[in-house]
């Protein structure tokens, strides 16, 4: 992937955003089990890297995909993942259905404010019940009249406690039940909506400086109109958006792994043992070369994938094996830092604790590794759905 000066001067100032307004907080914000969002997000939004490859007609940017890539390339280089992840709720999960599929009308009175950073969204898909299995949801939206009537609960969701709406998967066809494919929407859902509340926050054991929470719609009623796009493919429409999701949540977690060998490295050219640095250890540089090789790779398909994304390329495949392939890289990785930092590692005071933690969740969040080798296989054939 080729860079411009355009790129690099994006690259600098999201750099400037994390080394200035994120990392010398972490430490707080994981402590609290929750960071600012609206504060942080309107200064993501005064940069332009909310919305990045949206229309400007409704306040996004108007680039192409290779400045999402280096946006998750930046973003990386937190010092904790929670953070990363909740700004990729906002950026490329939540908003990409309502920007592709949403009525002008949508657009203008939720999607423009929230490129601002002047509102925070979610996406709420899993449920008690049904986590990767979309198809297992049982949230339903019952029309009455005009409006929406919607009962139900959602589990593990990013920015749950803080969201300003939420962009809801729930069932409006009344034939459709849990097991099938069709008659879902997705539905904007204000989360200051009478029947609307935050059952709990979630206690976590990574990504705790992001906010998780469960959901709960009690006869919620919204608008019909807040239904994005056609109503009965939402379903379709969530497969979409995970696509988003899984691709840059594989860019956010290769530029952690890189960071997180980088990091091991001088560590270890720091620290000496039996009178010589650990480093000059010829297990630990092979080990670590081994590593950084592996992380090249996943890179380079990463690329190779955000291009054929950028060029409106099908990358289906590309982007599930790529969740599959970073999470397990991720999990060897973090296993090897802590590893490699002997004691200290394990240590919570060192900041390999929190990285082994957190890496932990990118083979369970948006698809746990048995969801993409199912798909897999079902594209090669092996398996009927």
């Amino acid at each position: 992937m080729k860079f411009t000066e355009e790129h690099e001067a994006f690259r600098q100032a999201v750099r400037r955003l994390v080394e200035e307004e994120i990392n010398p907080h972490v430490n707080e914000w994981e402590e609290a089990g929750i960071f600012p969002a609206h504060d942080l997000f309107a200064k993501l939004g005064a940069i332009g890297a909310i919305g990045l490859e949206y229309d400007p007609e409704f306040g996004g940017g108007g680039a192409d995909h290779s400045f999402t890539y280096v946006l998750a390339q930046e973003l990386g280089r937190c010092d904790a993942a929670g953070i990363p992840m909740a700004i990729a709720v906002q950026c490329s999960m939540a908003t990409p259905a309502l920007a592709r599929y949403g009525s002008e009308e949508l657009k203008r009175q939720w999607l423009e404010p929230t490129l601002r950073g002047e509102m925070v969204c979610s996406i709420a898909v899993s449920e008690p019940d049904a986590g990767s299995d979309v198809a297992g949801i049982s949230t339903r939206a019952v029309r009455d009249g005009d409006d929406l009537v919607i009962t139900g609960r959602k589990m593990w969701i990013t920015n749950g406690t803080q969201a300003d709406w939420i962009c809801l998967l729930a069932r409006t066809d009344d034939a459709s039940k849990p097991g099938d494919y069709h008659g879902m929407s997705l539905i904007i859902v204000p989360t200051d909506s009478p029947g609307f509340s935050v059952g709990r926050k979630i206690d976590k054991m990574g990504n705790r400086s992001s906010d998780t929470a469960e959901l709960i719609l009690d006869g919620v009623r919204v608008p019909a109109t807040n239904v994005i796009g056609e109503p009965g493919r939402g379903f379709q429409q969530q497969m979409n958006q995970f696509q988003d999701e899984r691709l840059v949540g594989a860019y956010l977690a290769i530029a952690g792994t890189r960071r997180a060998l980088d990091r091991t490295k001088e560590y270890l050219q720091d620290r000496s043992a039996f009178g010589k640095p650990l480093l000059a250890n010829q297990h630990l540089q092979y080990r670590l070369a081994e590593l950084y090789a592996e992380v090249d790779i996943v890179d380079g398909f990463l690329q190779h994938t955000a291009e054929r994304f950028t060029a409106g390329e099908d990358v289906t495949r590309e982007a599930t094996v790529a969740k599959l392939k970073v999470g397990r890289l991720a999990r060897e990785v973090a296993d090897t830092c802590v590893q490699f930092h002997g004691g200290m590692g394990y240590a919570e005071e060192m900041w390999v604790a929190r990285y082994y933690r957190d890496a932990r969740l990118v083979s369970i969040g948006g698809g746990a590794d048995e969801v993409m080798l199912r798909i897999i296989t079902l594209m090669e054939g092996m398996t009927k759905r």
